[in-house]
């Protein structure tokens, strides 16, 4: 992955989903829907709504957050079409398989 160093400086959820609008610190905005990698022991919990909508971004290492620990990295969110496939296919694979996902790239 190349490494942008892109930074989030907001977030909002868009309505009732889990669907993202991600502000960077270059004026990008995207809308990111994070539900196809809501798997395994760090993001299947996201899957619950009350937990989802807790998404707060962190100032200090610049990207979203949530209470369990989950997060993303700044640069993957910035080019999410391009990595949201493998990511998802690599959750879903150690979700199913009881495996960590660097056990599955």
């Amino acid at each position: 992955m190349k490494h942008l160093m892109k930074r989030v400086t907001a977030v909002e959820i868009l309505g009732n989903s889990f669907f993202l609008r991600v502000h960077f610190d270059d004026g990008t905005i995207k809308n990111i829907n994070v539900e196809p990698v809501l798997y395994g022991e760090l993001y299947g919990p996201l899957r619950r709504k009350e937990l989802f909508d807790k998404v707060t971004v962190d100032d200090e290492v610049g990207t979203l957050v949530w209470p369990n620990g989950a997060d993303f990295d700044p640069d993957m969110l910035y080019l999410w079409d391009d990595y949201v496939d493998v990511f998802a296919t690599q959750l879903k694979h150690a979700d199913q398989s009881g495996r960590k996902v660097s056990e599955c790239a």
